[in-house]
């Protein structure tokens, strides 16, 4: 385990919170801290920790991985970031990029011509872990003359299939 500030403080923090809540049960002090000392491991590992990791969106940041993106498409938010920073895809042709990444998922809708368009090719990149989140991640790529300009991170909200047939009845 590695001791970080963070881990002090919330280790701190959840001492004294079980020191005051311990002193009004009983008022020998030596007796509160004691238990208070071998309560917090405890108390911070099986309660507050889990909490904080429910709550906070923290997910690790991969480097690309051809192989990983086709076999785990609900973990490609992991490299998105990452991706888009190296500018990876970046000046690749589409023949290259379907091996990399495999078949575009769905086309970008172009207004003006009413139809899909062929030079924006999306992808699902999953959901990204945590208590709050309503929204799942996708990346757009960008071609021009056949060759990729832009990769573009976005999110869309998640919508399951039973609300859209009720969306449908209405």
């Amino acid at each position: 385990m590695i001791i970080t500030p963070f881990l002090v403080i919330a280790m701190i923090v959840v001492f004294a919170l079980l020191f005051l809540f311990l002193n009004t049960v009983d008022k020998r002090k030596w007796l509160t801290a004691l238990i208070s000392l071998v309560l917090t491991p405890f108390v911070y590992f099986y309660m507050f920790y889990p909490f904080v990791n429910i709550v906070s969106n923290y997910h690790h940041q991969k480097y690309f991985n051809s192989e990983a993106w086709i076999e785990k498409p609900t973990l490609r938010y992991e490299m998105i970031d990452q991706t888009i920073a190296s500018d990876t895809l970046i000046g690749l042709p589409k023949n290259t990029i379907t091996k990399l990444l495999g078949n575009y998922e769905w086309l970008t809708w172009d207004e003006q011509q009413n139809a899909h368009d062929e030079n924006k090719w999306n992808y699902a990149l999953g959901i990204e872990p945590g208590a709050f989140n309503d929204q799942k991640e996708c990346a757009e790529i960008s071609f021009e003359n056949g060759n990729v300009i832009a990769v573009k991170h976005y999110q869309e909200e998640i919508t399951f299939e039973k609300e859209a047939k009720v969306d449908e009845k209405e």
